[in-house]
Formats: structure tokens, sequence, C-alpha cells
């Protein structure tokens, strides 16, 4: 499978593995450069990845509110019960 694909299927968690693991290989410079290289290009969508993903999860999260039942309601709709 193409690395584009597989990219189309990365959840969060793995991303943020396969980063870490990039982290750890560049800090012990047992790396030549240029898989350093390959390797920094690849952090950095990563990381562009995991930023956008926890963007896309916060965005959710500040929609949803709960009412005096505790049951989850949009923003929207919670905003419509207080006036």
């Amino acid at each position: 499978m193409k690395q584009e694909a597989q990219d189309k299927e990365l959840s969060f968690e793995e991303a943020l593995a396969e980063l870490e693991s990039i982290v750890q290989k560049l800090e012990t410079g047992q790396v030549k450069l240029d898989e350093s290289v390959r390797f920094y290009e690849r952090g950095i969508f990563l990381r562009n990845f995991c930023n956008r993903k926890l963007g896309e999860a916060k965005s959710k999260i500040d929609l949803l509110q709960t009412d005096a039942n505790g049951n989850i309601v949009s923003k929207e709709s919670f905003d419509d019960q207080i006036v």
C-alpha cells in the first residue's frame, strides 16, 4: 500500500506513536543524513496531522454541552434552553 493511502487510514494514536518513534531514532544520532532528512519530513507531516486531528476533536467538544439531566446536547440547543 502506498504511503499516501496508508496516511488516509492513519489514526491519531498511530500517527503519534510513529512520531515518537521518529524522535527517538533522531535523538540517538545514529541515523545517516539522508535518512534523517526523510524522518524529519515525515515528522513534520505527522505533527501537522496530529495537530489537525486535535483541532477537529476540540471543535467537536466545544459544540457539546449537557442539559440538566446530563444528556449531551449541541451548544446551539443548550443556548436555546437558557433563553
